[in-house]
């Protein structure tokens, strides 16, 4: 008999047989490839920390931003749009066509960035919002 098990605890082997799993049942769908992991970071040079930055995944045609952040003092100086770029080129590069991400707080980067929104729901916290966001990746966007 299987055990049901709900936890806030994600071990790496929990990960890698979901995904492992998951995985395998995209490919019998679409006969392509599977996930593959991006990260875009920046570090500080002194101590090679790192300080923020993109994470996401490719996957079959599609680019996801799982995770973006910078500290409070680098913003307002391009970076964000920088880390995007970098994030939305090596999408292209691995034949990614469209991009998604959902953001709470900070759609307008994004926006200027040429992002689109498709939808939105509501949080627990009153007038705050999950804005789901695309972008093509065609030549040209």
């Amino acid at each position: 008999m299987l055990t049901l098990v709900v936890t806030d605890v994600i071990s790496p082997s929990i990960v890698k047989a979901i995904e492992r799993g998951h995985n395998d049942c995209n490919c019998l769908i679409t006969r392509t490839g599977t996930n593959h992991p991006l990260a875009v970071v920046l570090t500080d040079p002194e101590t090679k920390l790192v300080v923020g930055g993109a994470i996401g995944l490719s996957s079959v045609g599609l680019l996801f931003v799982d995770a973006f952040f910078l500290p409070e003092q680098l913003r307002g100086k391009g970076l964000a749009t920088k880390v995007l770029k970098e994030f939305e080129d090596e999408g292209r590069r691995r034949g990614c066509r469209l991009a998604f991400l959902y953001t709470i707080d900070f759609s307008d980067l994004y926006a200027r960035n040429g992002w689109k929104p498709f939808g939105r729901t509501p949080c627990d916290r009153p007038e705050t919002f999950r804005i789901f966001m695309t972008k093509s990746l065609d030549a040209g966007s």
